[in-house]
């Protein structure tokens, strides 16, 4: 039973479905939710840095349920976006109202969206893949799989990574830059792969133009099908919800950089180039997300069987404790600053 744990993940969206059909002050339930009572509850909830036995691991590996968990994401989140397009199209709502569902949508296609399209970006099957892709379609952040897979994760903790925020960047700073150059940097990595390849700009292959394409007809459906309130509405809960992964990519890799080798090359990703956090909260809402030292260990692990490295930088708060405190970076750099390695500060 205690597998079922991670059904907690769907806490989100249930709380957005809430403020949808309650409408009034009951919109903002998701964001006070998630930033709010989560952060709180992970004061409260102890630290668990326990890893599984190799034969527990095995078997949470065989194990269709957790897989299962993550699929289950794909019709929530388009259900909540068609509930909410729905509704936006055809209630009047007051301008609290609006911005209220816009922020809780968003939530959820950053939590339930783009969190679980990252992880099954990861997998080796076309059809998780495409799920994957598909989570994140709504937030406008397709490009993400391209350059996540082949860009971050070869370049994490340098500074040729748009994803990892530099020592004493502001999370503001960070969503420009990164979002930015995130974009620009995954048609670059699609031009070199068809390129490598032998295949033109306008191959089928061309995953960055199919994004494109996507994205665009899913904008135009909701026009064409809800109006120009819903069409606002999708946009801005999108913004919203990349903005939320941008935020997570900020306090993963803060400040963290791997040193060069006497050949000029940087060394090889390591457990040290990581923010670990082992609050059980935000672990299990993030399908333990929060164990990102082991995830760029080897990314092709799956998120149940996921360790805890000692040798890790630990975050003294969980994940989307960590992600309100970033908000405040006075705050956050008098709390962060003094636990990155000195020897990883660019002088």
């Amino acid at each position: 039973m205690k597998d079922l744990k991670y059904l907690a993940a769907f806490s989100i969206p249930v709380m957005a479905f809430i403020g949808l059909y309650l409408k009034g002050y009951w919109v903002w339930a998701t964001p006070v939710f998630a930033f709010v009572c989560i952060p709180v509850l992970e004061l409260i909830f102890p630290v668990d840095t326990k890893n599984l036995q190799p034969e527990e691991a095995n078997s949470k590996l065989k194990h269709k349920l957790f897989d299962w968990l993550l699929y289950l994401n794909l019709p929530v989140v388009y259900g909540l976006v068609l509930f909410a397009l729905v509704l936006v199209s055809n209630q009047h709502l007051v301008t609290y109202e609006f911005v209220g569902l816009v922020i809780s949508v968003g939530i959820v296609l950053g939590v339930n969206g783009i969190n679980v399209g990252h992880e099954l970006g990861h997998r080796q099957t076309t059809n998780e893949r495409f799920i994957g892709k598909a989570l994140l379609l709504p937030s406008f952040y397709m490009h993400f799989y391209i350059e996540h897979n082949f860009g971050h994760h070869l370049h994490a903790a340098t500074p040729e990574d748009p994803a990892t925020a530099k020592y004493n960047q502001s999370v503001y700073s960070f969503w420009l830059t990164s979002s930015i150059r995130q974009y620009f940097n995954a048609w670059n990595i699609q031009k070199k792969l068809l390129k490598n390849n032998n295949r033109s700009f306008f191959s089928i292959k061309n995953d960055m133009l199919w994004f494109t394409l996507f994205q665009i007809g899913y904008l135009m459906v909701i026009a064409l099908t809800f109006g120009t309130t819903a069409l606002i509405f999708a946009v801005l809960a999108g913004i919203v919800g990349f903005i939320l992964l941008e935020t997570v990519n900020y306090i993963e890799h803060y400040g963290l950089l791997r040193l060069k080798t006497n050949s000029g090359r940087y060394e090889r990703v390591k457990e040290i180039h990581s923010w670990n956090s082992n609050h059980v909260i935000g672990r299990i809402v993030l399908y333990e997300l929060t164990r990102h030292s082991d995830h760029h260990y080897k990314s092709s692990k799956k998120y149940q069987v996921l360790d805890c490295h000692e040798e890790s930088p630990q975050m003294p708060f969980g994940y989307p404790t960590s992600m309100v405190l970033a908000m405040v970076p006075p705050l956050w750099f008098k709390i962060m600053n003094k636990r990155v390695p000195r020897s990883m500060i660019l002088e």
